[in-house]
């Protein structure tokens, strides 16, 4: 039998050495009930000594006080460059504000990683998980299996999973990829072009929402079809994106389309510069507008692009997530008994905006 004083001695030992310590594991060494562990965080937190998290309790940092508590939060994104590496920094702005640690693994598109990957930082003590889980090579099933199966509370960012209940029912942060789709071809039309062809590279989830927002764009304008051509991503086969942005050029001449949306920057760049070594002129023969906004101003002919809001989805995604933990989880099973809100699922959409330059002719004059 272990008395109120010594677990609480045992606690704040534990909480010293390792920054932060969950219940269940507390309870289990000391061989008492969860309810009890709970009730003696309260009490120290009631006294100061550390702080209350979802699933357990952190250090405090004693040179700023009890409400320098820090969460640890973990972050799982495909890779570190470009567009997560924004997001990641928009998080990483905004979590000492909200008394947060960052730990951050990357998956590089493996499934298999990146379930090891939220197991070191669940091991780490972990109160929550921002990810942005690879869908390549898993089946929405498969996916919903293991995202319940995770004890904390999640965020999804930069995916849109609708193919399940379980999964849609989860907080999401993402860009509304379609809509930027809509401002590009909107644009174009507005100057004057009654076809614009498509480019996209499918391999990845924001490919879908490109291609919806095109089409609806061209739909709700009345502009005649345009060519479309799915894009490799040309690191593994340079021989067979050429071919690729060949053919999309070719079937712009074709056709008389003399505007072109293409996803992403990089295939936007390649298209420019196998259009400028055909001796065509960008804008006046053909204008581009790009998607992603991470190297277009760096092209050949600086890019009209869509620019995404990536540091702004951090923020939005670890401020749902700090939320989730403060509430308790109440989405797919992680819920702390000690909760006081229910809070039902949130699903935030930022909108991207378009950043004009040169290559669709209407750059603004310096």
């Amino acid at each position: 039998m272990h008395l109120p004083r010594s677990r609480h001695e045992y606690l704040l030992r534990e909480v010293e050495l390792r920054g932060s310590v969950r219940s269940a594991e507390i309870a289990a060494r000391l061989e008492v009930s969860e309810v009890t562990i709970r009730r003696d965080i309260r009490e120290l937190e009631r006294a100061g000594r550390l702080g209350r998290v979802h699933g357990g309790a952190i250090a405090l940092r004693s040179d700023r006080g009890p409400q320098a508590a820090q969460a640890l939060v973990g972050v799982v994104v495909p890779s570190a460059v470009a567009h997560f590496l924004d997001t990641v920094r928009g998080m990483e702005a905004l979590a000492p504000s909200l008394r947060v640690r960052l730990v951050l693994g990357v998956s590089h598109y493996r499934s298999e990683l990146e379930e090891q990957q939220v197991e070191r930082l669940l091991a780490l003590g972990a109160t929550g998980l921002v990810l942005a889980p690879t869908t390549r090579d898993r089946s929405p099933e498969d996916l919903a299996a293991w995202l319940g199966s995770i004890p904390v509370p999640l965020v999804l960012v930069e995916r849109r999973i609708d193919a399940l209940t379980s999964l849609s029912e989860l907080d999401v942060a993402r860009t509304d990829h379609a809509h930027g789709a809509v401002l590009a071809v909107e644009h174009l039309a507005r100057l004057g072009h009654r076809r614009v062809g498509l480019g996209v590279y499918d391999r990845t989830p924001t490919a879908p929402r490109v291609r919806e927002g095109h089409a609806t764009a061209v739909a709700r304008l009345g502009l005649e079809p345009g060519p479309d051509v799915a894009l490799s991503k040309g690191d593994e086969d340079p021989a067979r994106l050429r071919r690729e942005l060949a053919d999309l050029l070719d079937r712009c001449l074709a056709t008389g389309t003399r505007a072109v949306l293409v996803h992403t920057d990089d295939h936007a760049a390649r298209l420019v510069e196998t259009a400028l070594d055909r001796g065509l002129r960008v804008p006046d023969d053909l204008a581009v507008v790009a998607y992603d906004d991470e190297n277009a101003e760096l092209a050949a002919v600086p890019l009209t692009t869509v620019t995404t809001p990536r540091r702004e989805l951090g923020r939005e995604a670890l401020q749902l997530l700090v939320d989730r933990i403060a509430h308790g989880s109440g989405v797919h099973g992680a819920g702390d008994p000690d909760a006081v809100e229910h809070r039902p699922p949130r699903h935030i959409e930022l909108l991207p905006r378009l950043t004009v330059r040169a290559s669709c002719g209407a750059a603004p004059r310096p």
